[in-house]
């Protein structure tokens, strides 16, 4: 039986998604957010010491709709006493937009966080003009929304995943590297 060759774009596409995202043990790039909602802007710089999750999102994502942002709203729960009182795990979602510009705003964004009563640090994600892909999804090499990375007390990525994956994996990252802390 003769094989056929996997055909030139499929093979291109797999090689562009396994290749574009920033790999797990690099140092995370600094974000460049135009705006913070939900609190004061900060650093990646200034979280060093932390377990920093991110977000990578946009609001019209239906991946993002049903699985990153419920995730993120159950780890705010679950993770309630490391992040409000001892301040070691930081959850920040960046609005990533690189479609639908004209809809996808900042007075949309933020009736969209209080509809889904999202409560942790929102960053958008800063667009130089004329330019389709903001700042910090280029600096990240994400291949889109929703993404998300964690990002151990060092400032060195441990995960970075697009679409779903296993929460129960990324809870026990968190918690190891919460125990690190000796949290």
């Amino acid at each position: 039986m003769r094989q056929r060759p996997l055909p030139p774009l499929l093979g291109l596409l797999f090689l562009i998604m396994a290749s574009s995202a920033l790999g797990s043990g690099k140092p995370a790039p600094e974000w460049r957010i135009s705006e913070w909602i939900n609190g004061e802007g900060t650093s990646l710089a200034e979280l060093r010491g932390k377990v920093v999750v991110i977000d990578f999102f946009q609001l019209w994502c239906p991946g993002c709709n049903s699985f990153s942002g419920p995730l993120m709203r159950r780890w705010e729960e679950k993770y309630r006493h490391q992040i409000e009182q001892q301040g070691k795990l930081i959850l920040i979602g960046i609005h990533t937009v690189f479609e639908g510009h004209n809809y996808q705003t900042p007075e949309r964004l933020r009736r969209y966080l209080k509809e889904k009563e999202i409560h942790h640090l929102i960053g958008i994600d800063h667009h130089q003009p004329g330019k389709e892909i903001p700042e910090t999804m280029k600096r990240f090499q994400t291949r889109g929304t929703p993404e998300m990375a964690i990002i151990d007390r060092q400032g060195i990525v441990r995960l970075q995943k697009f679409g779903s994956f296993s929460p129960v994996m990324g809870e026990q990252l968190i918690d190891r590297l919460l125990a690190e802390l000796g949290a």
